[in-house]
């Protein structure tokens, strides 16, 4: 019999609670991860990294942290193991390589799989993303109401705004004169607040040009207009050349995030993750009910203000989805009357806020992505290697003019517009087979759990009804955008499917405890 002495009795103690205050801080991680994955992906990448240097410090203490397989693993890391390759092999090595800092997101999904053990954590970490969610949304209906900028009427041909110039990546100078309608948010990197503030920077002729931020319909850029060529008059409109001005309303819901693609994308997935867990509440008519309802309601109000249809095409997809694995068919065909006029009122938008339809010729963002797929698809079968592994993660950035890509640099310098293609091109066909193969094992985990009657909790049911709603959502835009290279978007789609693997590994051990 081997006997501990006191003082290795008490080290073992000491290690012991190192363990479990270790183990609260990767919760602590993951409760600021929740938190902020809709608002910032600095603060959402500070959680990620603080988990993970937590998780490597807690491999010194005893007992060790349990690892689990998953049904993913195989694919995933095999998808990962041929990212690396073709970045190796990249035209462009050193960009590709750097590119495998965005690639290393999967690990959020062990993070949370492989530390979330209580199902009391599990619920709370899934309701706090939506209710995190719903800061942006209400701030995103506040910034409506409030407006912003200057949004100038009745431009007069001899006001200096109609002088303005834009200066292209290129350094290349084009007129751009600023409209009717459209909305001065910034000058010289100053949000603009009133037409005074404006009059009072191009007052000063001792500065260079002025830098102006323009919304206009689709577009936003920034004009330099020529300081000290105000108009003669008594008031600051007069000074202008302009007859009225308004707080702009028009532009397209950002969130607190730079671009309204990203937000449109982070709201289809929580909203479809607000959905699933409405379907999955047995009393609808109670305080949670309600207050997931007014959640989705809000969100998908936000989404139709990105005016980004790819999104709204993807939630509704996801809503059937949910809807028809989650309730009756007389509950189904209640929710499709609810979406009717959700789908005109996004019509209505869109014509009111693009001047276009849902699928119309005129429309520029159609006519990119069309150019761009013939393109891509040409540059894939240019070269064996290029199906083989692919030309490397953002080297496409560096030799599209060589390979002619983006009609010869008249359309904007992008990606393909095509999460499947974009992972082909840039990683290799296989590649692109090994991450079919992993989505398809994902989605065929969440079928098999949402249509099984083993589901422990309506939390637990609810966040894989919305992971798969989500992910079905998540594949219909990702074929008119590279929703997959969008480090926001992909941080939240990780943390739900690591969500969703505690769920199944939970399901699973409590089978293997009946037999």
């Amino acid at each position: 019999m081997v006997t501990v002495s006191a003082p290795a009795e008490i080290k073992e103690q000491q290690r012991s609670r190192a363990a479990v205050w270790l183990d609260r801080a990767i919760i602590f991680w993951l409760f600021l991860f929740a938190v902020f994955a809709p608002h910032s992906i600095a603060a959402t990448q500070i959680a990620w990294v603080g988990g993970l240097l937590t998780c490597g410090v807690r491999l010194f203490f005893r007992p060790r942290t349990r690892t689990f397989s998953t049904p993913v693993d195989y694919a995933l890391i095999g998808f990962l193991a041929l990212t690396l390759l073709s970045s190796l092999l990249s035209y462009d090595p050193n960009v590709s390589t750097g590119k495998l800092r965005a690639a290393s997101l999967f690990t959020i999904v062990y993070l949370v799989a492989w530390n979330v053990t209580s199902k009391h954590v599990l619920r709370l970490l899934a309701l706090a993303l939506v209710a995190s969610c719903m800061v942006n949304v209400f701030y995103t209906f506040g910034e409506r109401i409030v407006g912003r900028g200057v949004k100038v009427e009745g431009v007069r041909a001899e006001s200096p705004l109609e002088r303005a110039i834009f200066v292209n990546e290129e350094g290349e100078a084009h007129p751009g004169p600023v409209k009717n309608g459209d909305t001065l948010l910034e000058v010289d990197g100053k949000p603009l607040r009133s037409p005074e503030e404006l009059v009072a920077a191009l007052d000063d002729v001792s500065l260079e040009p002025a830098l102006i931020k323009v919304y206009s319909v689709e577009w936003v850029g920034v004009v330099r207009v020529e300081r000290g060529r105000l108009l003669s008059g008594t008031t600051p409109l007069e000074r202008l050349g302009v007859a009225s001005w308004s707080r702009g309303r028009d532009w397209r819901a950002t969130g607190f995030y730079g671009h309204y693609i990203t937000y449109a994308e982070m709201l289809q997935l929580i909203a479809s993750l607000a959905l699933g867990l409405f379907v999955a509440l047995r009393e609808k008519r109670s305080l949670s009910g309600a207050l997931l309802a007014l959640a989705f309601a809000g969100m998908c109000g936000a989404l139709l203000l990105t005016v980004t249809r790819a999104s709204w095409l993807a939630l509704l997809l996801s809503a059937f989805v949910i809807t028809l694995v989650g309730l009756s068919r007389r509950a189904v065909l209640i929710m499709a009357g609810v979406a009717v006029p959700l789908v005109l009122a996004g019509l209505f938008i869109l014509h009111e806020k693009r001047q276009v339809g849902f699928v119309d010729q005129s429309d520029q963002s159609i006519t990119w992505r069309e150019t761009v797929w013939r393109e891509g698809f040409e540059l894939l079968k240019a070269r064996p290697r290029h199906l083989l592994v692919g030309v490397g993660m953002d080297s496409i950035k560096g030799h599209w003019r060589e390979w002619g890509l983006f009609d010869e640099g008249r359309i904007p310098v992008g990606h393909m517009h095509n999460t499947p293609l974009q992972l082909a091109v840039e990683r290799g066909v296989p590649a692109l087979l090994l991450w079919i193969t992993f989505i398809f094992i994902y989605a065929r985990m969440l079928w098999r759990i949402a249509r099984s009657d083993r589901v422990e909790g309506w939390i637990e049911r609810g966040v894989v009804l919305g992971a798969l709603g989500g992910l079905v959502g998540f594949l219909a835009s990702g074929m008119f955008e590279y929703n997959f290279g969008d480090s926001e978007v992909v941080m939240v789609f990780y943390f739900i499917m690591g969500l969703s693997l505690v769920i199944e590994r939970k399901q699973r051990d409590t089978m293997s405890a009946k037999r």
